[in-house]
């Protein structure tokens, strides 16, 4: 269908009153039904757990306003269908309503989802069920029946089960070795799902506390942490986060990174096609950016595993976005992560998890000079682990990418096709075709999407 000029002046208007106009990135983002839901069991009085009343109503009510017609919790892919994180997320959601002895059909039907289509989701994973779900979904199993839901899988399911829970065993055993027979700290931002015989102690929890109240900034793991001990800095925290965001359901990680969020809906519109209707939004993104690459050194750059891959999906983004717009940019602002071992072994070892940064680091290589040795490292860094994600046929280790043949296509044109050689509206329609979801970077149990329907609705009428 062809758009007349007035059709896309609408829609573009749309657009930079949804989205540019007084500006909000945590807006941008769709909430996370697993971290909501466990916001929601947070009792109103911590020294009670008991107690019939949650302290955070306002999640309570999301729950109870935001299951799909379908039964489902959590996001869905392009066609409307429930992704892998879809289990875990309902089943949250799902104990939450138990707990407070409220939204029985709603309850009933999120257990009719998943007893309809927990073959179905996890067949489709068989052997390759990612990292975060092999240590979530048993947790969350375990809660379940502790709660006194009755799952009821099929028994024929029962053996796939037992799969994941001996995947699980292997990851927390992995884990607690690299340890040294501690808590490993990947395994605390799983705290509320982790069993008892590898549950922290209170002394651990504390001793890994961020300075905002946090636990590794994530919701949920925040909220368990705080039922645990009654900290007053992961009340505040959690308190913090919901008076941000608590009305519209809270984010998979808080805070997030609000120039990422920028820089990615930038990039969004560049891959789309649309930059020419938005050139001074892009250009007031890209130059606040710039201010903050040419006041940090590489040498503030975070060398923690856990924060490797936002960092880099920022990095890239912005490398990419600067160079094309004329900004003189450092190669160090990109290439620092080949500086430490740890994270250059993390990254091959998690080859999958990080096949969407990967990705995006060889696509900013694109705008390289001459002579740039760093951006020649990284390029060959990059290429090599989309290379050997290619032939396993994996995707990426969340399930928005998973055994995605849109996104398996995109890597091997990327490999594939130099860009010099690309035209750009083909480049455009492929970006429309191929971007599903609107990924921004992978968080604990799902990717960081875009909330609001206006870019889906531009994509899909072009």
């Amino acid at each position: 269908m062809e758009l007349s000029k007035d059709s896309i002046e609408a829609l573009v208007k749309m657009m930079k009153e949804e989205m540019l106009l007084d500006i909000d990135p945590y807006s941008f983002v769709s909430p996370s039904a697993y971290d909501t839901a466990w916001l929601a069991m947070v009792p109103a009085d911590s020294n009670q757990p008991c107690s019939m009343e949650p302290m955070f109503r306002v999640c309570l009510d999301w729950v109870l306003k935001n299951q799909t017609q379908e039964g489902f919790w959590g996001e869905c892919d392009a066609h409307g269908n429930p992704t892998l994180e879809s289990l875990p997320a309902t089943l949250a959601s799902v104990i939450a309503l138990k707990k407070w002895n409220v939204g029985k059909e709603n309850a009933e039907k999120g257990l009719a989802f998943i007893r309809a289509n927990a073959e179905y989701l996890l067949a489709g994973h068989q052997n390759q069920f990612p990292r975060w779900f092999a240590i979530v979904f048993p947790g969350m199993i375990e809660l379940a029946r502790k709660t006194g839901l009755d799952l009821d899988f099929p028994h024929h399911l029962k053996g796939l089960l037992m799969d994941i829970f001996f995947e699980r065993e292997q990851i927390l055993e992995s884990d607690k070795e690299l340890a040294a027979g501690g808590a490993y700290p990947s395994l605390l931002s799983y705290l509320e799902v982790l069993p008892s015989l590898y549950a922290a102690n209170e002394q651990e929890i504390m001793k890994n506390l961020s300075g905002d109240g946090s636990l590794f900034q994530s919701p949920s793991a925040t909220a368990c942490a705080f039922m645990a001990t009654g900290n007053k800095d992961c009340l505040a925290y959690l308190q913090s986060l919901i008076e941000k965001c608590g009305n519209n359901g809270v984010p998979p990680t808080y805070p997030m990174d609000e120039e990422l969020i920028k820089l990615g809906l930038a990039n969004q519109l560049e891959r789309l096609g649309l930059a020419e209707h938005f050139t001074q939004q892009i250009e007031e993104i890209l130059t606040q950016v710039y201010q903050t690459y040419t006041k940090e050194s590489s040498s503030g750059k975070s060398n923690s595993v856990a924060s490797v891959a936002i960092q880099l999906q920022k990095d890239s983004l912005a490398f990419r976005l600067l160079r094309m717009h004329g900004y003189n940019i450092s190669p160090r602002s990109l290439c620092w992560f080949l500086n430490d071992d740890e994270i250059v072994d993390h990254i091959e070892k998690n080859q999958e998890f990080f096949s969407s940064v990967m990705l995006n680091v060889y696509r900013a290589t694109d705008v390289m000079f001459s002579g740039e040795y760093e951006l020649e490292e990284a390029r060959s860094f990059s290429r090599k682990v989309l290379e050997k994600v290619v032939s396993k046929g994996t995707g990426s280790d969340n399930d928005v990418f998973t055994k995605s043949s849109a996104f398996q296509r995109m890597m091997e044109e990327e490999l594939s096709l130099p860009w010099v050689a690309r035209l750009d509206h083909l480049e455009h329609r492929a970006w429309i075709e191929q971007n599903e979801m609107n990924a921004l970077w992978p968080g604990k149990t799902c990717f960081h999407r875009y909330k609001y329907s206006a870019i889906a609705t531009v994509r899909d009428r072009l």
